[in-house]
């Protein structure tokens, strides 16, 4: 009998192939994951055997080389920019969902390679849901930067694609993600949905409000231009990974630069927040 990842690594040949992906490729070079969970795991399920795994307490190689993907939570990140060599901080790959501006901006880090990682790993060791929609067969995974291609590779090798963008292209997809998961997870959260693929159905005329809402007040703040059915395409996504549980988390990183637009730019999304407060469904307390 074949290995338990061999078996994995042939299954999702097949998968790969079926839709378009011409098969399983190898990384051109060694990479260094951050972070033991759902998606770290992912990521060196097609490790080679110069790729490394850095856990908890454990420290990047200064002598190294090679891209750093962070897979690890929010909350998380300074400890690892901290603590990272600083002549490895360059190639740290950030993975994170949220608005990481402010903080890519704090550490100096603004050029670093970053990623919109649309994939959904249910469980530990769990085969990843990508990101391919019927309005996007491409895969809407995204990266930008100089390890995006590295990231690509690597996710080739447990069949997921990802699409390499300029910095110019990457940053309106950034921004539609911040308000995919902005949008869902507020008003499913605040009309007690189970999943985000009730609050697109159940509560479909709301959802397409608030998605409208922040598109026009991130245009007016940021001068971007966004591409034409941004709607579909968060929609079809959310059919995907219908299931998601709908909840208001990572204030800080997500809805916060919405809310801190103010009410005349984010009216729906900012009282939708306030009915959460009132329900007793946010773990925080919202800014005054």
């Amino acid at each position: 009998m074949g290995s338990k990842s061999a078996t994995k690594g042939a299954s999702r040949t097949e998968w790969f192939e079926k839709r378009g992906g011409g098969g399983v490729k190898t990384p051109s070079s060694s990479v260094t994951v951050i972070g033991g969970g759902r998606i770290g795991n992912m990521l060196m399920d097609g490790a080679g055997p110069d790729d490394t795994l850095v856990k908890r307490g454990d420290t990047v190689d200064a002598d190294g080389a090679g891209p750093i993907f962070i897979a690890t939570r929010n909350d998380s990140l300074q400890g690892i920019v901290d603590g990272c060599p600083d002549n490895r901080k360059k190639d740290l790959v950030f993975l994170q969902n949220g608005y990481l501006d402010n903080f890519l901006s704090a550490n100096g880090l603004l050029d670093n390679t970053q990623s919109l990682l649309f994939v959904a790993v249910t469980a530990l060791g769990a085969d990843p849901i990508d990101g391919i929609t019927s309005v996007n067969p491409e895969g809407l995974t995204a990266a930008t930067g100089e390890h995006a291609g590295a990231l690509k590779e690597t996710l080739a090798s447990v069949g997921m694609k990802c699409n390499v963008l300029s910095a110019e292209d990457y940053r309106p997809a950034m921004f539609e993600k911040l308000i995919w998961i902005s949008t869902y997870m507020l008003v499913g959260a605040a009309k007690e949905c189970k999943s985000v693929g009730e609050a697109g159905s159940e509560h479909k005329e709301l959802v397409e409000k608030v998605v409208d809402e922040l598109v026009a007040a991130v245009s007016a703040k940021e001068g971007i231009s966004f591409q034409p059915a941004t709607m579909a395409r968060l929609a079809a996504y959310t059919d995907v990974v219908s299931n998601f549980p709908a909840a208001v988390k990572e204030f800080e990183w997500r809805n916060q630069y919405f809310y801190d637009l103010g009410d005349e730019a984010c009216p729906t999304h900012n009282s939708l927040l306030r009915e959460c407060a009132e329900k007793g469904f946010l773990s925080f307390e919202l800014p005054n």
